[in-house]
């Protein structure tokens, strides 16, 4: 059996991130995705809902077979525990490969880092990142 991870913060959920975790699912055959506390989200800005909220949306997503919250302290724990073949980033997710690799070799890990495929070109005027579903409330809304 392959083991998937997918990670990620998941705060508004959109078709960007069903597509990621769909693709992801599609690598292996069981998907465990790790979602991001608050206070490890340090490249963007913090997410409004609450992280077992997060995590609970996420596990009721068809393609997730177990939603976890990350460490907060250390994202590896996670990864050590659930022992994945393939950890799958999303097609544009900042983390850089070969560190990641050299991280997870470096704490005994021996898994496949895979990049998730983009949407195709004609969902380009979806609303596929959470901070354009916030800016778009904001503008009609307020």
């Amino acid at each position: 059996m392959t083991r998937v991870v997918a990670q990620g913060t998941f705060d508004i959920l959109h078709p960007g991130h069903v597509h990621y975790l769909q693709d992801a699912a599609d690598m292996g055959d069981e998907l465990h995705v790790i979602v991001a506390r608050s206070v490890n989200v340090t490249h963007k800005e913090p997410p409004v809902v609450p992280d077992e909220q997060r995590r609970e949306m996420v596990s009721a997503l068809k393609p997730v077979d177990e939603a976890h919250l990350g460490h907060p302290e250390d994202i590896f724990v996670p990864i050590e525990r659930i022992e994945p073949d393939i950890i799958a980033l999303g097609y544009d997710q900042h983390h850089d490969d070969e560190q990641l690799e050299a991280a997870l070799s470096a704490r005994g890990l021996d898994c496949e880092i895979r990049r998730a495929s983009p949407l195709e070109a004609e969902a380009a005027d979806r609303l596929l990142s959470t901070g354009r579903i916030i800016d778009q409330i904001l503008d009609e809304r307020c």
